[in-house]
C-alpha cells in the first residue's frame, strides 16, 4: 500500500549540538539554498534553548521547526520538563517522540512515549514517533515484533486513528550514528510492514501518515533510500549539522518526489 501524497519530509535532528553563531550560519544557509523546493517539506528540530532563535530566523520562511522531546504532562511541578503548550509558544509545529537515545539514556518507556504522542497531537504539534530494533533483535529476526509492540502501545491506548497526519520514523538502533544504514531492501520491508499495520486498522490514518527512514542517512545513500516505496523522507542526525550534506539530502528527496 502506497501513501497517496508524494511530498517528502526531511527533518534535521540537531541532537545536543549547536550554539547561537553556528545555528545562525546553518539556518541562513538552509533558507537560501532550499527555498526552491516545492515537493519537500523541511523541518529543523533543535535543543530547547534555541527554539526562540529558530522562531526568529525561520518564521517568515518555508522551513518549519520543532523540538526533540516533550513532557507527558500539561503543567505542574515537573522540574526540567517542557510542555507541548510551551513548545507552541515558540512556534514549534513538530516534535520528536521516543528517540532511541532517550530510551537508552533515560529509560523512557513505551507507555511514556504513547502519552507524549497524544499530548503533542492535542496541542497541534505533529509528533515524529521513532521506532526501531537493536542489532541483536534484527539478527534474531524479531524486528517486526519489536516495532509492532512499540506501535501497539499507542494503538491500544488511543486507537489507530491517532496516526492520521502524524509521522513515524523507522530508525534501526544499530544504524544510528554508526555509518551503517539499513539497505534499501531492509528499509523497504519495514516501511511496508508499518504501513500495512496501520492500513489494516484505519485506512484513512494510513493514507495521511508519513513514514521516514532515519539512521546514518547520507547524501550518497539518500538517493536510493528516497526512491523506495513507502519511504516518505528522512530524519537526519549527523548530516543535518553540515549545510552542504543536509541540503544534498533535501535535494535527493525533492528529486524522488518529482
Amino acid at each position: 500500500m502506497i501513501q497517496k501524497t508524494t511530498k517528502k519530509l526531511v527533518v534535521a535532528n540537531w541532537k545536543m549540538h549547536g550554539n547561537l553563531k553556528q545555528n545562525a550560519a546553518l539556518l541562513t544557509d538552509f533558507v537560501e539554498n532550499l527555498a526552491h523546493l516545492t515537493h519537500t517539506k523541511v523541518v529543523v528540530c533543535a535543543p530547547y534553548p534555541y527554539l526562540g532563535q529558530l522562531q526568529n530566523l525561520l518564521q517568515s520562511t518555508h522551513i518549519a521547526w520543532g523540538a526533540q522531546n516533550v513532557a507527558k504532562n500539561e503543567v505542574g511541578a515537573f522540574t526540567g520538563e517542557v510542555s507541548a503548550a510551551m513548545l507552541r509558544d515558540f512556534g514549534a509545529t513538530y516534535v520528536i517522540i521516543g528517540h532511541s537515545e532517550r530510551a537508552t539514556a533515560y529509560c523512557e518507556s513505551d507507555e511514556n512515549v504513547a502519552t507524549k504522542f497524544v499530548q503533542a497531537k492535542k496541542h497541534g504539534l505533529t509528533p515524529i514517533l521513532c521506532v526501531g530494533e537493536t542489532l541483536i533483535e534484527r539478527e534474531a529476526g524479531v524486528m517486526e515484533m519489536v516495532v509492532s509492540k512499540q506501535l501497539d502501545t499507542i494503538i491500544n491506548a488511543h486507537g489507530a486513528a491517532v496516526f492520521a497526519d502524524a509521522v513515524i520514523s523507522y530508525e534501526p538502533i544499530w544504524a544510528i550514528g554508526t555509518s551503517l544504514a539499513a539497505t534499501p531492501e531492509q528499509a523497504k520491508n519495514m516501511h511496508l510492514f508499518i504501513r500495512n499495520k496501520i492500513t489494516n486498522l484505519n485506512l484513512d490514518a494510513a493514507n495521511r501518515l508519513k513514514i521516514l527512514y532515519g539512521g546514518s542517512v547520507t547524501p550518497q545513500n539518500a538517493v536510493q533510500l528516497f526512491l523506495v516505496e513507502n519511504i516518505n523522507g528522512g530524519l537526519i542526525g549527523k548530516c543535518s549539522l553540515n549545510a552542504q550534506a543536509f541540503e544534498s539530502i533535501c535535494h535527493a528527496a525533492e528529486a524522488a518526489s518529482t
